[in-house]
C-alpha cells in the first residue's frame, strides 16, 4: 500500500463520479418514471433472449454445478448464482438481441446494460443470510439505474472511444462499478478505488463488432463489463487499493496509453439528463443508427413487395456514424454480423414487410433475395442527418430510403428523423413498449406471475416499494 503522504492527488473525474453516486438528492419524478420503463424493457429483452440457444449456452455458473443457494436469481431461469456470475448472465441476456435501449452521442452504447450488475447485487443483498444483507427496494434499483445511465451517457457526450478502437462497454464497466460499490455500502474512498480499477482494466477492442471478425462476443461483452464492475466493487470493500491517477498519470495512465493523451472529463454536471433522453427500441431489434431506415423501408414495402425483380437501385442516406459502423457489403457470417448491417436491415422489410430477431438467424438469411437486394444498395452520408444527430436540442437519428426501378420510375424518398423510441415520440411509443414487454413476459413466465408483474409495472407506487428479492422471485422459472 502506498503511504498516503506519497500518493498522487485523485483524478478529478474519479472524485466527481463518487460524489455524484453518494448524493442524497432525490431522483426527479420524470427520471424515475422513465427508469421504470427502462427496467421493464430490459427484463423483457432478457426474457426474449432465452429463446436463443447461442445465448442460453452461456448462462448458469461458469463451472457446472457451482450454484449458490440464496444467491442472485437470473430472470426466466432457476439459476441462483454468486453476484459476479449473475451479473454476467443478466447483462448478456439484456443485450443479446440488440433490442434494449440506446444512447447515441460522440460515443454510443446501451445504458440498460448496467441493470445486469445492479439487479444481481440488489437481489443478492436483499436475500436473507447474504453478506452485508440489507433489504433494497425497486426504488433503490431505479436510483442506481438513473445514476449509471447518467455516468455512461455524459461520458459519451464528448468522447468517441470507438475512434481509437475501444468498445463502448468500458463505460458500462465504469458506471456499473460506481453505483454497485455504493449499493454494497462502499465509502467514498472505496468507490474511488473501485472506479480507478475499472479504468485500469482498459477497454475491450471493438474488433468483435466489425468485419471480418464480427461475432457473438458483441452480445455478451456488456455482461462481461457489468460483472467486472461487481468484482471491482466487492474487491474494494475487502480493502483492495485504488490508483488515484489511473487516468492522468503521464505515460502509464488511461489517457496517455489508450486515448491519445486526450483528457477524459464530464461534458456537463451529472444529474438525470441521460435517462430522460434515452432511446427505446420498440418495433424491431436493429442497431439504433438504422432504426429510422427500417421504419422508412416498412413504409415502402407496399411499393416493393411485388416488384423486387424490377428494382435497379436502393439509395439509403444516413448519418456519419451509421455510414461508418453499419455500412457493410460482402458476406455476412452470423446474426451478429447481420444486425449491424444497414443494407440487411433495410432489405428484409422491403422484401417481407417486417424485421424480427428471427430474421437475423441463418435460416432466414438463406433467402437469396436479401443478398441480391443488398448488392443494389448505395449508402451515403447526409450532412444534415449528421449535424442533427449531434445537436443536443434534436438528437435525431435520421435516415431516408428511396427505391429506383428499371423502367426509370422511383418511389418517393421516405425520410424518418426520429424513431418511435425517441423522447419526441414518447407518448406514442409507451403503450407499444408495454406491449413489447407483455409479449416477452408471457412467453417465459407463468400466467400467474406474469399478471402480478404487469400489475406492479402499472402501479408505480407499489413497484417502487417492492423488495427486490420478492420482485426477482416473480421471474423464477
Amino acid at each position: 500500500m502506498i503511504p498516503s503522504s506519497n500518493r498522487p492527488p485523485e483524478d478529478t473525474l474519479l472524485q466527481q463520479i463518487a460524489d455524484y453516486v453518494l448524493s442524497e438528492s432525490p431522483v426527479e419524478l420524470e427520471a424515475e418514471s422513465v427508469a421504470r420503463l427502462c427496467l421493464m424493457d430490459s427484463l423483457g429483452c432478457a426474457l426474449q433472449a432465452l429463446s436463443y440457444p447461442a445465448c442460453t449456452k452461456l448462462l448458469g455458473p461458469i463451472v457446472p454445478g457451482a450454484v449458490l443457494s440464496g444467491g442472485a436469481r437470473v430472470p426466466g431461469t432457476a439459476y441462483e448464482l454468486e453476484p459476479v456470475r449473475a451479473a454476467f448472465n443478466i447483462g448478456a441476456m439484456i443485450r443479446w438481441l440488440d433490442f434494449n435501449d440506446t444512447w447515441l452521442a460522440a460515443e454510443w452504447g446501451h445504458p440498460s446494460d448496467n441493470f445486469g450488475g445492479i439487479l444481481a447485487v440488489s437481489d443478492y443483498l436483499s436475500r436473507p443470510g447474504s453478506a452485508n444483507s440489507r433489504r433494497l427496494t425497486i426504488r433503490d434499483v431505479l436510483k442506481a439505474g438513473v445514476q449509471a445511465y447518467e455516468i455512461q451517457g455524459v461520458l459519451a457526450l464528448s468522447h468517441s472511444f470507438n475512434r481509437v478502437g475501444l468498445d463502448h462497454v468500458l463505460l458500462v464497466r465504469v458506471a456499473s462499478t460506481a453505483v454497485i460499490t455504493r449499493l454494497l455500502g462502499g465509502s467514498r474512498a472505496e468507490i474511488v478505488n473501485a472506479i480507478s480499477n475499472a479504468f485500469i482494466d482498459g477497454g475491450a477492442l471493438r474488433t468483435y463488432r466489425h468485419a471480418p471478425n464480427t461475432g457473438s462476443r458483441k452480445s455478451w461483452a456488456a455482461g462481461d463489463a457489468t460483472s467486472r464492475a461487481v468484482f471491482h466493487g466487492l474487491q474494494a470493500l475487502r480493502g483492495e487499493m485504488g490508483y488515484p491517477s489511473a487516468l492522468t498519470a503521464p505515460r502509464w495512465g488511461f489517457q496517455d496509453v489508450l486515448f491519445g493523451g486526450n483528457p477524459i472529463q464530464l461534458a456537463q454536471p451529472l444529474g438525470s439528463y441521460v435517462i430522460r433522453h434515452v432511446l427505446f427500441k420498440i418495433s424491431f431489434p436493429a442497431e439504433f443508427h438504422a432504426q429510422t431506415a427500417v421504419e422508412a423501408a416498412l413504409q415502402l414495402f407496399v411499393r416493393t413487395k411485388d416488384r423486387l425483380d424490377e428494382i435497379s437501385k436502393v439509395v439509403i442516406e444516413t448519418q456519419e456514424s451509421g455510414k461508418r459502423i453499419i455500412d457493410k457489403t460482402g458476406p455476412l457470417n452470423n446474426p451478429a454480423d447481420r444486425d449491424h448491417c444497414i443494407q440487411y436491415m433495410v432489405a428484409v422489410p422491403l422484401i417481407r414487410g417486417e424485421l424480427t430477431a428471427e430474421d437475423y438467424e441463418d435460416a432466414a438469411a438463406a433467402d437469396p433475395r436479401i443478398d441480391v437486394l443488398r448488392q443494389k444498395m448505395e449508402v451515403i452520408e447526409n450532412p444534415d442527418f449528421s449535424k442533427d444527430y449531434l445537436d443536443p436540442d434534436k438528437r435525431s437519428i435520421g435516415n431516408s430510403v428511396q427505391v429506383f426501378f428499371r423502367d426509370g420510375s422511383a418511389s418517393e424518398k421516405v425520410v424518418v428523423e426520429y424513431p418511435i423510441g425517441h423522447p419526441r415520440r414518447r407518448k406514442e411509443g409507451e403503450p407499444l413498449l408495454f406491449e413489447k414487454f407483455e409479449r416477452s413476459l408471457r412467453s417465459k413466465i407463468s400466467e400467474k406471475n406474469s399478471g402480478r408483474i404487469l400489475s406492479l409495472f402499472a402501479d408505480s407506487s407499489r413497484l417502487l416499494d417492492k423488495p427486490v428479492d420478492e420482485f426477482m422471485a416473480l421471474f423464477v422459472v
